[in-house]
């Protein structure tokens, strides 16, 4: 069982900037293609970007392209995500999780789930 562990959650005011990181524990990225989904309270968890490891290929959802990059350091096995512009309505649970090889844009065909790290923004 892959372990990811999500960092760099926090308060921000609107139009500030976080960086998200999604870290493998006990297992190095290989063929993944590793994700970003949120949660916001009272609402069902959405997807906010991909990237895949091993060829070519980023994705965004409408909500955060343009403001939000995903980006991932081979080195140190970890995926990041910028959040840059942030607004009140990004305010969510931001959770990281992975699958072999492509990019899906519903939680259900995840294979491994982070558990997580609350990004607030605040007006």
């Amino acid at each position: 069982q892959v372990q990811l562990v999500e960092s760099g959650g926090g308060l921000v005011q609107a139009g500030g900037s976080l960086r998200l990181s999604c870290a493998a524990s006990g297992h190095t990225f290989t063929t993944e293609a590793v994700h970003w989904f949120r949660q916001a309270p009272g609402k069902e968890r959405e997807f906010v970007a991909a990237i895949r490891w091993s060829v070519d290929g980023i994705y965004y959802s409408d909500a955060v392209r343009g403001r939000f990059t995903i980006s991932k350091d081979n080195g140190k096995n970890t995926v990041y995500l910028q959040m840059n512009r942030l607004r009140p309505e990004d305010t969510a649970v931001y959770y990281c999780a992975s699958r072999f090889l492509t990019v899906v844009t519903t939680d259900a065909g995840m294979a491994n789930w982070g558990k997580g790290t609350l990004v607030t923004v605040i007006s």
